[in-house]
């Protein structure tokens, strides 16, 4: 089984590659192949990646190049994990958008904007170069905004499905405050990508005895605060909103919260310099604790369990992704691509049935869902007035002096990556 991994010299990857040497029987991967453009980075990442396995004792090979088509020719799998424009792109996604007194984000609101348009027309021009050399492979994206990302990649025919960390880590966590193995605990995960609630948690499978009342009285306090949610929403919704929820729930709050200390893209930063040194020591064989706090947990699990699913080809294995909403929440278009359960196999992923959602969700996933929609627009077509409609669009903005003044300042921080700006 050959798996490419384009963006392999992000400081992600030793993750991922310590997730393959773990599960190798889930994934017999035989040749992993990391494609990136930055050669240095590359060579270090890579390095470490063969050591990993190594250690492990894993027999699969490891190799590096800055050629996608070498690296795609004869794949089975493509996970797509770039950033374009890098920290320095991120870094002013967090902040211009914070001189209006809006949320500075890399995935919602003007920022979530702003990196969509960056990355929609690259990841298009890949996946096409993946289809000439790969016609079967499955592409799987952890490249943000997920949504948006995979919804172009569907639209366009590709073979592909979107994958978030944030359901299994929330599985890895509801799994530690109830005593029980994560393999025994269900989410009934509804929403859009960075837009989701946790409805329900199950033990023993979809169908089992949900205890998320129980877990909420038991557990709530700690709940909210790996969260930073207050204790009395979670009460009062009956359900554990995603992290993201914050930007929402808490808007002001937040931005004032962001005013007063470094971006979080400055922070992660200095987190690569500090990882990529310790990478380059030739005695280190294993992903550093240091790691952890580059966020992605559980990525390379998911990731590892989605690609056997895939190649598997049975089907029946029940994983949180994004995919095309298919009838699934009815409030929604059949083209809308959503995040909930579904069951993955070789023909790609089923969503499960979901119970009917509160108002109080749906109409903030419908507002979010139209606001993609137009999104996607701007990314495939460009133009000023569409980038307007969409920022005008977002519950985060949603004001005409917010949106024209946020329009012209996305496309002054970002015109080196726009062809049409």
């Amino acid at each position: 089984m050959k798996l490419t991994v384009v963006g392999g010299g992000s400081t992600y990857t030793p993750e991922l590659v310590d997730g393959f040497a773990r599960l190798r029987d889930t994934l017999p991967v035989e040749e992993l192949v990391l494609v990136d453009p930055d050669a240095e980075r590359l060579e270090l990442v890579g390095g470490l990646a063969r050591r990993i396995l190594a250690r492990q004792g894993h027999p699969g090979r490891v190799v590096t190049t800055h050629d996608l088509d070498r690296g795609a020719d004869g794949a089975d799998a493509v996970l797509l994990q770039l950033r374009v424009g890098g920290q320095a792109a991120r870094e002013q996604d967090e902040t211009w958008p914070l001189e209006c007194g809006c949320v500075g984000q890399e995935t919602t609101g003007a920022g979530g904007l702003a990196k969509a348009l960056r990355t929609v027309p690259v990841v298009l021009e890949i996946a096409e170069r993946v289809r000439r050399v790969s016609p079967g492979a499955w592409i799987v994206d952890f490249t943000n905004p997920v949504g948006i990302v995979t919804r172009a990649l569907l639209r366009a025919g590709h073979r592909a499905v979107g994958l978030c960390n944030v359901a299994i880590g929330l599985q890895r966590k509801f799994a530690g405050l109830l005593g029980v193995a994560p393999g025994d605990v269900h989410l009934d995960h509804v929403g859009l990508n960075h837009l989701t609630w946790e409805t329900g948690v199950r033990l023993g499978g979809p169908r089992g005895e949900d205890v998320l009342p129980s877990l909420l009285e038991r557990h709530g306090d700690a709940v909210a605060a790996d969260l930073r949610l207050p204790r009395p929403l979670l009460d009062r919704l009956g359900v554990v909103p995603s992290y993201y929820l914050r930007y929402f729930y808490l808007h002001d709050e937040v931005v004032r919260e962001l005013r007063t200390k470094p971006s979080r893209a400055a922070e992660v930063a200095g987190l690569e310099r500090e990882l990529l040194r310790m990478y380059a020591d030739p005695a280190l064989d294993e992903k550093p604790e240091l790691l952890a706090r580059r966020g992605g947990a559980y990525y390379s699990e998911a990731a590892v369990d989605l690609a056997a699913a895939l190649l598997g080809g049975a089907g029946g294995a029940y994983q949180v992704v994004n995919t095309y909403n298919a009838g699934t929440l009815p409030f929604l278009p059949d083209d809308a691509v959503i995040e909930v359960p579904a069951a993955v196999g070789g023909e790609g992923a089923d969503p499960l049935p979901v119970a009917p959602v509160d108002p109080l969700f749906a109409g903030l996933m419908a507002n979010v869902t139209a606001y993609e929609d137009l999104a996607l627009e701007a990314a495939l077509h460009g133009g000023r007035e569409r980038v307007f409609r969409a920022l005008l669009a977002h519950p985060l903005i949603g004001q005409y002096a917010y949106a024209d003044t946020l329009t012209d300042r996305l496309l002054a921080h970002n015109r080196e990556h726009l062809a049409w700006a």
